[in-house]
């Protein structure tokens, strides 16, 4: 006979997993990094998967997504184009009928002084890391709108507090923060919309950056000392935020933007 105790710890455990089977989820950057670890984390929710990246070569997503039993898609898209956000969403929508969750994810860093960025890097960024988050959902609200649906837009700790030399990247992640807001109050209660601000997290691009100085180990230690949980963030991590915030457990939260960055924002300068 099952004891009281065990009883209730087992049953407790059933009640905290995920499960987003049934639903469909449209990723964009998912070729590596955050995005990827996105869909796999969605694909372990038990979430269809529609997935794009900029490369014709879907480098290996739909065979990683085949493998964690989900129905999934791949299309290869500029979001900077409308006319290829236009198609993605059709795709998405022909090939399983609905999207129930957007994580409007691409993005690239951008980072120059404010007096030598030119125009042409100012519109670059404009496109890809704003504009491109707004034309995607504003395609995708008829379908969300449906089944209440979750926007989930990828900002930065950048949107928060910066240092200098990361503009415009800075500017357009500051305002995500706005769209998120605004998407909120004007899709609501039939889209809850949220963000979230990623820190320092342990990717091939970060790790390339690492590769840039003299001593790449000693920097990326450096690096991880200034994070008071003494490590970089991972994209699971991420992935893990953005199940949560695209279930039922998260039915309240709607118009704020979550700081993951290990506490490197809490600290008001470097030790």
């Amino acid at each position: 006979m099952t004891c009281r105790k065990c009883f209730f710890r087992h049953n407790f455990r059933k009640m905290l997993v995920i499960n987003l089977k049934g639903k469909t989820v449209l990723i964009t950057g998912v070729s590596s990094g955050i995005g990827r670890g996105i869909a796999v984390e969605m694909a372990r929710a038990g979430a269809n998967v529609s997935g794009c990246a900029s490369n014709s070569n879907d480098n290996g997503f739909i065979k990683e997504m085949e493998a964690l039993g989900v129905k999934t898609l791949y299309t290869a898209c500029d979001v900077t184009n409308s006319s290829a956000l236009e198609n993605l969403v059709n795709r998405t929508v022909e090939h399983f009928g609905a999207v129930d969750i957007l994580v409007s994810n691409a993005g690239r860093n951008m980072f120059y002084g404010a007096k030598d960025s030119s125009d042409e890097v100012w519109q670059a960024n404009i496109d890809l890391n704003l504009a491109s988050h707004w034309k995607l959902a504003r395609l995708c609200k008829p379908y969300l709108e449906r089944h209440n649906g979750v926007i989930i837009i990828m900002s930065s700790n950048h949107a928060f507090s910066s240092i200098p030399g990361c503009f415009p990247y800075n500017v357009t992640k500051t305002a995500l923060t706005g769209l998120v807001r605004a998407l909120a109050i004007e899709w609501g209660p039939a889209i809850r919309t949220v963000g979230i601000a990623p820190g320092f997290i342990d990717t091939p691009g970060n790790q390339q950056w690492f590769n840039s100085f003299a001593d790449a180990d000693a920097e990326r230690q450096r690096t991880v000392d200034l994070h008071p949980v003494k490590k970089l963030g991972t994209v699971k991590e991420i992935g893990g935020w953005c199940v949560f915030l695209a279930s039922d457990y998260a039915a309240f939260s709607t118009g704020s933007t979550y700081i993951v960055d290990g506490g490197r924002s809490a600290l008001m300068q470097d030790p």
